[in-house]
């Protein structure tokens, strides 16, 4: 049903290399994120970089966030106002180790005509 809230993607660990957090599933369907949690699930502080364009994207001015400082245990959401994601859009991301930062991403789906 298009606009009802889900899961988009995860929760999954964030690997040390930029990877694919969530993919398009079509062309017509596009995608709006509202909220991204990030959790340590670890006893020391971790970092989280998160990238929006290509697939496995870290390119220079693409980053929604870098180096986000996570202590040891915690929680970090994220909050967007339907960030759009087009077919060609991709969300990738690393984490200072791995196995350490688990990413969940939250919105809706709109299907176009």
């Amino acid at each position: 049903m298009n606009g009802t809230p889900k899961v988009l993607a995860g929760p999954a660990f964030l690997a040390l290399n930029s990877t694919d957090i969530y993919a398009p599933p079509a062309s017509s369907i596009i995608s709006l994120i509202r909220q991204i949690h990030l959790a340590n699930a670890t006893n020391a502080a971790q970092t989280a970089t998160l990238y929006r364009g290509a697939t496995n994207g870290n390119s220079p001015g693409t980053a929604l966030c870098v180096a986000v400082p996570l202590p040891a245990n915690e929680v970090r959401p994220i909050y967007f106002d339907d960030l759009v994601m087009k077919s060609t859009d991709f969300l990738s991301g690393l984490a200072s180790n791995t196995n350490s930062v688990t990413i969940t991403v939250i919105g809706h789906q709109i299907v176009t005509p």
